[in-house]
């Protein structure tokens, strides 16, 4: 069956119809959130992002949650850990992140890198420094005889420097046979990785022909464009984590090879800007020009959140800005510490800023924000009432505290569903 082209310029509803079905966020899930639909999640984009941050449950469990609902965050972990399951690793891709293992061979081309061009710090702390050869011998023969070790197992008294970049020295020869690909993560212990030979993580049948840096640059880009949908040429970059200048001429060999098919496409400030689909997307577009993906789903959205990767996509389709003010000052918070975005079928309507007191099940929002020109008319706030209700019940909390900085009007009309 032959495709039809695509109209010009495609309307905003359309892209974002696509942005949200190719994220996965187009409609409220409808099957079991079994390990086989987690493991779809993350295939499906590319990655998950990890953040130590936990004022609520941590970024990566975030993300599922926000598309699969229910589910049990052990079942994702075993994906990562459990020898019987494992599909997925941890790596570097959009920063430290949950990746499918069928995907690691392009990963390898990093590794080589991190060998052969430790940088600087690498080399003059580790590598040519006689007692770093001895660390390093040091940490892996401990590892290859005791198995998996984390950086709290091994003793240091001696001196630190003082910033962030302060790590043992363990944890430096740790991380280093981590980059390079000698180690890999088989488990968390509260939150702690615990590091063990590649060897005895990594399953038999995954697949390690390593490409070329130029075919894993071109992997990662295509991946990046079919996850986003619908895009901004450089956008493409920041989601797959790789610098503009380096991603252009993949962008234009891609174009001139016809894998992207350059569009006019609105957005949602009224201009027009040339955007570039994946042509496997095409029949998904069509589809969205159709009518016949509508997004119907409520939920809400990690700051760190696939969504929100590609720079000005927020702004771009949704005349939103998606903010972090976690590392601010008090004072010069505008929205909240760790602000959750609320998606309410194509948009974004407003944002708040939660914290789960564990110890008696409550869940405060310490800030419950709309955007300009949003009004909380019954749908808005009825669907936003059955997703903070699923919320809750993901965090094991049974009240709901929603103080009153903010939209007054909002935080009546949610708080009276509770």
């Amino acid at each position: 069956m032959t495709t039809k082209l695509p109209v010009s310029p495609v309307p905003l509803s359309a892209s974002r119809a696509l942005a949200l079905y190719t994220q996965n966020l187009h409609a409220p899930p409808r099957q079991p959130a079994t390990k086989d639909a987690i493991y779809n999640v993350v295939e499906q984009l590319g990655c998950v992002q990890i953040d130590t941050l936990h004022v609520v449950a941590r970024s990566h469990y975030l993300v599922l949650w926000s598309r699969l609902g229910q589910y049990n965050p052990a079942d994702f972990d075993a994906l990562l850990f459990d020898p019987q399951d494992r599909r997925l690793f941890e790596y570097w891709k959009k920063a430290a992140s949950i990746i499918p293992l069928k995907d690691y061979r392009y990963s390898l081309p990093k590794m080589r890198h991190y060998r052969e061009n430790p940088g600087n710090w690498w080399r003059s702390h580790l590598l040519q420094d006689e007692a770093g050869q001895r660390l390093l011998a040091h940490v892996r023969e401990r590892i290859a005889r005791e198995g998996g070790l984390r950086t709290s197992d091994f003793e240091y008294d001696g001196p630190k420097r003082g910033s962030w970049w302060d790590w043992k020295p363990a944890k430096n020869a740790l991380e280093y046979y981590y980059n390079v690909g000698d180690l890999m993560i088989a488990d968390r212990v509260k939150f702690q990785r615990v590091y063990d030979l590649r060897e005895r993580v990594l399953p038999d049948w995954v697949e390690l022909k390593e490409p070329s840096a130029a075919e894993a640059d071109r992997f990662h880009i295509e991946q990046a464009v079919r996850a986003l949908g619908i895009c901004e040429p450089m956008q493409a970059a920041e989601y797959a984590y790789m610098g503009r200048s380096k991603v252009r001429p993949i962008i234009d060999a891609l174009l001139a090879d016809k894998v992207l098919i350059p569009l006019d496409g609105e957005l949602a400030s009224g201009d027009t800007t040339t955007l570039v689909i994946h042509r496997d997307r095409l029949p998904d577009l069509q589809r969205a020009l159709d009518g016949e993906i509508t997004p119907q789903h409520t939920t809400f959205l990690s700051f760190f959140d696939s969504l929100f990767w590609a720079r000005g996509r927020d702004e771009g389709f949704w005349n939103y800005r998606n903010v972090l003010e976690a590392y601010k000052r008090e004072p010069d918070r505008i929205w909240g510490y760790f602000c959750l975005s609320i998606l309410h079928r194509d948009r974004l309507v407003g944002r708040f800023d939660p914290k789960v007191e564990r110890k008696t099940g409550t869940l405060y929002l310490r800030a419950l924000h709309l955007e300009p020109g949003v009004e909380p008319d019954d749908e808005l706030v009825n669907d936003v009432a059955a997703a903070m209700r699923d919320f809750m019940a993901f965090h094991k909390a049974k009240n709901l505290v929603i103080e009153p900085k903010g939209h007054a009007e909002f935080r009546r009309r949610l708080l009276a569903h509770f």
